[in-house]
């Protein structure tokens, strides 16, 4: 369940030939039915903005005015029969979003003996006007790719790249309709985490609004629902183990927080949170600071992605696996094993309860964060064996951002005990290649991690977002 709730806008339309029409009338109610068809293997995740069936460029016109009155995320067309590049232009020449290109064709082969002019042109015909389609995209500087299928008999391909479309088009508008918080500042000397805010939202459409750490520590003083902070207690103590027990009064000011903390993220839509904290963790600034990290925990099981070190590109990082997969978890590389080949990877902090799926997260108190201020709770959090990946989003020397993306095998056996989240991933590349490709690559100091394969949808992200990706390993 999401704290802030976005849904992508995804701009559909056909088209075709006009000429055939009155040729062949048949086509029309053919047309027609096979539109309304594609249209409902489109996720019910998005909502669609339907351009119709396109036969003029007045018609495609008319579509590119309700695409751009709408901020659509991503453009799907679904390419019926052979079709001019007239019938797609206008609708998208005003666009900066990826147009999807969907060469389903309605049979999986010809009765060559039994097929005549209509049925070709209607059943059997699409794949003439792709190469047309993309040649024009390209002089018109538009981002594009091309899905080849059947409507007969289902087709799992075609079903599964527009699935990963419709969740990369969600990145895109979770990035333009929530906010980012910024507390404090990043970690002193932590170089590459440092960023332009302005150059922020120019480049991946994210608004930064800045708050200092004394407005934190009051946040929870006008919370008085005791109904509502023993409800957020039970649920603290549902979601972790806690270190020598746990109780409703050991759990009762974190759950207060946590409430207010959860109040002030729908109050200002932030779907990213990126804090240090670098006072003296005295009096109330220390009470907050020692309950910060299950807190801000609380807060990503929800959607909103929270960053320690005050790490904005990781913020972004962990939103886009969280949109993507479901689970986005604040990772660096922590150790090599060098007799399994192996790389230790995990990260102190606050983390993603949902990856936690091969034992219940845990929490205890330690006198003191290692190179920070305090002490207080730390959490840790056990993602299952199985295929892992990881995302770290940097920039160059001109302030372009880049992914930089990898995929391993989560393994079984030892990990470190000290309260932090750290996972066993073999590379197939190895573990030190992967360690001086990904380093070469500059990804900064984290990364974000999920629970699976999602190079794919990764790809289809950077494109909407119109960044380079560069992948270490599969």
């Amino acid at each position: 369940m999401m704290l802030v709730n976005t849904k992508a806008k995804i701009g559909v339309f056909s088209i075709a030939l006009g000429a055939y029409l009155p040729q062949f009338p048949s086509l029309i109610p053919e047309f027609e039915a096979q539109y309304e068809t594609f249209k409902k293997t489109i996720p019910d995740t998005v909502d669609i903005v339907d351009g119709g069936i396109v036969t003029t460029k007045e018609l495609s016109q008319a579509a590119g005015d309700k695409f751009r009155a709408a901020d659509v995320d991503l453009i799907i067309l679904q390419l019926l029969t052979y079709a001019t590049s007239y019938n797609m232009l206008p609708a998208v020449r005003d666009l900066d979003v990826p147009v999807i290109l969907v060469n389903v064709q309605k049979l999986k082969a010809p009765d060559y003996a039994n097929t005549d002019t209509p049925k070709w042109l209607g059943e059997l015909y699409a794949c003439g006007a792709v190469g047309e389609m993309v040649a024009d995209l390209e002089r018109a500087g538009k981002r594009h790719a091309v899905i080849t299928g059947v409507m007969e008999g289902g087709d799992p391909y075609v079903r599964t790249e527009l699935e990963e479309w419709c969740k990369a088009a969600q990145v895109r508008r979770r990035f333009r309709s929530t906010n980012l918080a910024q507390i404090g500042r990043p970690y002193p000397g932590m170089m590459d985490l440092y960023i332009d805010e302005t150059n922020l939202y120019h480049r991946m459409w994210v608004y930064t609004k800045q708050y200092d750490w004394e407005k934190m520590w009051v946040i929870a003083d006008d919370v008085t629902d005791e109904t509502a902070i023993r409800a957020k207690a039970q649920e603290i103590l549902d979601t972790f183990d806690i270190e020598g027990g746990g109780s409703i009064e050991k759990v009762w000011d974190m759950a207060k927080y946590v409430v207010a903390f959860e109040q002030w993220v729908k109050e200002e839509e932030l779907g990213f949170v990126a804090s240090h904290y670098d006072g003296f963790a005295q009096g109330i600034a220390g009470k907050l600071d020692s309950m910060l990290i299950p807190a801000f925990s609380m807060l990503i099981k929800q959607g909103t992605a929270c960053a320690v070190e005050g790490d904005i590109k990781v913020a972004m990082a962990m939103s886009i696996l969280k949109t993507i997969s479901g689970t986005g978890q604040l990772s660096e590389m922590y150790s090599i094993d060098f007799n399994e080949d192996i790389c230790i990877i995990g990260h102190s902090g606050s983390g993603d309860a949902d990856i936690s799926q091969a034992k219940k997260p845990t929490m205890k108190i330690v006198p003191v964060f290692h190179g920070k201020t305090g002490g207080g709770y730390l959490t840790q959090f056990y993602p299952p064996a199985g295929p892992v990946t990881y995302l770290g989003i940097t920039q160059d020397k001109n302030g372009n951002f880049k992914f930089v993306a990898a995929e391993g095998v989560n393994e079984d056996g030892p990990i470190f005990t000290f309260g932090d989240t750290n996972m066993r991933t073999r590379f197939a590349c190895g573990a030190r290649e992967f360690c001086n490709r990904w380093s070469e690559a500059g990804p900064t100091h984290h990364m974000a991690a999920a629970v699976g394969r999602h190079i794919d949808t990764i790809q289809k992200v950077a494109k909407i977002f119109n960044v380079p990706v560069e992948i270490i390993t599969r």
